[in-house]
């Protein structure tokens, strides 16, 4: 029975995976979380591993606070880069497959057009740039590496867009939200199906890879369809991004182009609101 590593087991994306791996008998499951496995700290990961005899090691855990980072530098590298390299050069030690999470972040968002995993990446904040020298260290320190850069992830676990936006609008009778950047919301419960599908496949197929769910959206289309979805009538006005200034910028457009996950492993991932749906079935409205 293949051994399965997950770390960032409280994410939401590591807390999906609990959940679906509970359904599967072919694969046995650890999970961990930065008090079990502190990712960054290297004799740690390695008698970890060394312990384990795991196949895979799926790497959820991240420093995602996008905000705070712009002032926690020094620490979302440590975890988003310096952890992840570890992680990578540990599996590549002990024969173990790697696969690890990234971010649309990683780009400017100055196109109009999906992005493929090959265009020139140009991050515009801490957390994007952290995000993109983990990858590049994962793949330096481990060649068999897959990559998963997804977007705007939601769970009904955890903090997100989509609980956010139900407590606002249930205190407030109005809320501004923007309409200017592009891209695609992702449900975690997708995402982690995705994971495991690519677990399973009897041929490894390592490198980078894009994965979010079908359409478009701005963050203002996707806080409309939370709203009505939800049978509130809170008012959503559509601003700019530059009438709600952040400490980190956001990239304009980040809709990924899922191509070569799709044809690579037999994907057929289902439409934003379609999944939404289904995640707003399990929230507590």
């Amino acid at each position: 029975m293949k051994k399965i590593l997950v770390t960032g087991a409280h994410g939401q994306v590591g807390t999906e995976l609990n959940f679906l791996s509970s359904l599967l008998e072919n694969l046995s499951f650890t999970f961990v979380d930065r008090v079990a496995l502190d990712i960054t700290d290297f004799d740690a990961v390695t008698k970890f591993l060394s312990n384990g005899n795991f196949g895979v090691l799926i790497n959820c855990a991240a420093y995602t606070t996008v905000d705070k980072a712009e002032s926690e530098a020094e620490l979302a590298f440590k975890i988003n880069a310096d952890g992840v390299g570890i992680l990578a050069k540990t599996c590549k030690d002990f024969h173990c497959k790697f696969i690890h999470i990234s971010t649309d972040f990683i780009f400017d968002g100055n196109t109009s057009i999906p992005l493929l995993e090959d265009q020139s990446t140009n991050p515009l904040s801490v957390y994007g740039a952290s995000k993109l020298a983990g990858e590049k260290l994962a793949l330096e320190n481990n060649p068999d590496t897959i990559i998963i850069r997804t977007s705007w992830v939601y769970s009904s676990f955890g903090n997100n867009f989509v609980k956010t936006i139900l407590k606002l609008c249930k205190e407030r009778e109005s809320l501004n939200i923007i309409y200017d950047q592009i891209g695609t919301p992702t449900y975690a419960r997708d995402l982690a199906a995705a994971i495991l599908k690519i677990v399973q496949q009897e041929t490894w197929k390592p490198g980078v890879y894009n994965y979010s769910n079908e359409g478009v959206a701005s963050w203002y289309d996707f806080a409309i369809a939370v709203r009505d979805m939800a049978g509130l009538k809170t008012k959503l006005s559509p601003i700019e991004t530059s009438q709600y200034p952040t400490p980190a910028v956001r990239p304009k457009y980040s809709v990924l182009n899922k191509k070569k996950i799709k044809e690579a492993f037999g994907f057929e991932i289902p439409y934003w609101r379609d999944s939404l749906h289904k995640c707003m079935g399990l929230i507590n409205l």
